[in-house]
């Protein structure tokens, strides 16, 4: 069957008939629990699907109505494309009814249809007035101008018309591209083991294909699981395209895998212990909403097929979006929907839809203002992603794409802006230095962007990468100018004081000998002063060893290849190398020091001998 298939959950009042009507559209029982079947009631999500003569298929999730089985409904809700909502004729709207409504608006479900089952039973004017009180309530809900149909599962009578309904919902909703929102994933709602057959998941398969062979992964923890078989309504295939499924996996962690649980393919979903979420205020239907919400409130989240504790986080300006501390990781994605509920009353609290994975932390929590909370909730009414990927810059400053991290507007123009000041204090405090150390420039952007923008731990390498580009950038357009190691301010003319420039040399002189002074006495000889000095170790035109102990490059390199040129030979010893250069002991100590810890040489206790990062023979 091509394309993917349309999730159905149904939703009403215990003993309303769901299971039975369920059972007289599809022929399949959906309580599929010895327990269910004998207490005559749905107490854990079922499942049944219904095909139609061209091929194509329909998926319902069964959910439980007791109102202390209200967690386990959420778990078929969190993941269904649209609702049937059921309602007896000889009992009429009752307190799970409104609760199931209630939940179904918070989550924000708006394609649906709603039945009013056990017809056989009433007069048809019972019949009338149960409807007429359906749409009311409806009317209040996300589930508004839904079509109102009658049936009975005992004679049959509307049930035809119902399928036909339920066949233009589908397709309707098919049509706008079902599935497709969201990366590919399945949040497992059930986790088994048939003998022989290993483990097995089942769950609605959302954003894409999964087939036979296939590896995912498994968020939160980032594990790796590989997809041994497919099934879809009981026969095995090579791939589903979305709706219900179950999938054999094998790995490391199959046997660890539980209810809450996502397995997915690529980016855009991942762990999680902190939501910035929307908050959708739920219809009343006669009951009191506690809004706008409280702060610190302690919650319970129900949000895919996971429900864990959480706590909500006022944002000041806003009613509208919060942040919540999760009691645990969850895995979910941007645009993801839930439900926050009360634990004690089990009222429900707020519907939410998932505005970041990450909010910002620390100083970068100051760019949270209503403005930019407002872009990003436009934003995800948009299906472009970058619409998204644009408003999260916007918000945390920064955003990692492909190994590159991509700036705010105002952000970048504030870190060019540091890096060009630091450069003229640089020169206002030091008149006589070539110019800001280039080293010196990284490490002061670097700290300037974490305190403009969200930049993890992880993030560092990336930040620091795009830290040289921007400064790479500010010379190529003239901002800046670059002498080898230093940063110079183009304003001030030439590569730097002329007569500094000729003090360097000096120094670069009188230290291209075996046997060198001490630096300071170098550079008090050459006239060279602190500034002249830390850029020419910046330039590597020098190699210091000590406080005190330096040498030019080039001098540097010529002593240390007599070093390993000898012991390649035979094992190296102090007395060697100072008759082969003619210095001191004092001097090849700290050059054998230098070439050991850098795994140049090795020392043994014959002698050094070459280490393990000596280049090979025919490269030196």
């Amino acid at each position: 069957m091509p394309g993917p298939t349309v999730v159905i959950g149904t939703a009403g009042h215990i003993d309303h008939g769901k299971t039975a009507l369920l059972r007289a559209l599809t022929g399949i029982d959906a309580d599929r629990l010895p327990e269910e079947r004998a207490r005559g009631m749905t107490i854990d999500v079922g499942y049944a699907h219904l095909t139609d003569e061209d091929g194509v298929e329909l998926d319902f999730v069964d959910v439980p109505g007791h109102d202390r089985l209200i967690g386990n409904m959420l778990v078929g809700a969190g993941e269904i494309d649209a609702a049937m909502l059921v309602v007896a004729a000889d009992d009429g709207p009752r307190p799970q009814t409104l609760e199931h409504l209630q939940l179904l608006d918070a989550l924000g479900i708006d394609d649906g249809v709603a039945v009013v089952t056990k017809t056989d039973l009433v007069d048809p004017g019972r019949v009338a007035d149960v409807a007429a009180d359906v749409s009311a309530l409806l009317a209040e809900t996300s589930l508004h101008g839904v079509p109102v149909l009658e049936a009975s599962s005992l004679t049959g009578e509307g049930l035809a018309h119902l399928r036909s309904v339920l066949r233009s919902l589908g397709d309707a909703i098919r049509s706008r591209a079902l599935g497709s929102h969201g990366p590919t994933r399945l949040a497992i709602d059930r986790v088994f083991s048939p003998k022989g057959r290993g483990v097995v998941v089942t769950g609605s398969l959302r954003g894409g294909r999964i087939q036979t062979g296939a590896s995912l992964r498994r968020e939160p923890g980032g594990d790796t699981l590989r997809v041994r078989a497919v099934q879809a309504h009981g026969a095995s295939r090579e791939h589903h395209d979305g709706g219900r499924a179950a999938l054999n996996v094998a790995g490391d962690a199959a046997g660890s895998l539980r209810r809450g649980d996502v397995l997915t393919t690529g980016a855009g979903i991942g762990g999680t212990e902190r939501l910035l979420v929307e908050l959708r205020r739920p219809a009343a239907l006669g009951r009191a909403v506690i809004w706008p919400p409280r702060a610190a409130a302690r919650l319970r989240l129900h949000i895919g097929t996971a429900n864990l504790a959480a706590t909500l986080r006022r944002i000041r300006g806003t009613d509208a979006v919060g942040l919540l501390a999760l009691g645990e990781p969850i895995a979910t994605f941007t645009r993801d929907r839930g439900v926050l509920r009360e634990p004690a009353s089990g009222a429900v609290f707020a519907g939410i839809r998932v505005l970041d994975l990450a909010p910002p932390r620390g100083v970068s929590r100051r760019r949270m203002t209503l403005d930019r909370l407002l872009a990003l909730r436009t934003a995800l009414e948009s299906p472009v992603d970058a619409a998204v990927d644009d408003a999260l810059v916007e918000l945390h400053g920064a955003r990692v794409a492909s190994r590159t991290l991509v700036l705010a507007r105002d952000v970048a123009e504030a870190l060019e802006a540091a890096a060009i000041e630091a450069v003229v204090a640089h020169h206002a405090a030091e008149p006589l230095s070539p110019g800001l150390p280039l080293p010196r420039a990284r490490a002061a952007l670097l700290r300037r962007l974490r305190s403009l923008a969200t930049i993890e731990r992880g993030q560092l390498d990336v930040a620091t990468a795009e830290v040289a580009r921007r400064l790479d950038d500010l010379v190529r357009a003239g901002r800046l100018v670059r002498r080898g190691e230093v940063l110079r301010d183009p304003a001030l003319g030439g590569d730097g004081s002329g007569e500094l420039a000729a003090a360097m040399d000096r120094l670069e002189v009188a230290l291209d000998v075996p046997a060198p002074p001490s630096l300071a006495a170098a550079a008090a000889e050459a006239g060279c002063p602190r500034d002249g000095v830390r850029a020419l170790l910046a330039d590597a035109r020098l190699i210091r060893l000590g406080p005190d102990l330096a040498w030019s490059t080039r001098m540097y390199y010529q002593l240390a290849g007599v070093a390993l040129e000898r012991a390649r030979s035979e094992p190296l010893t102090p007395a060697a190398l100072r008759d082969a250069t003619g210095t001191s002991r004092k001097f090849v100590l700290a050059i054998l020091e230098d070439l050991d810890r850098r795994g140049i040489l090795q020392r043994t206790p014959e002698g050094h001998i070459p280490g393990p990062r000596a280049p090979r023979p025919e490269l030196v």
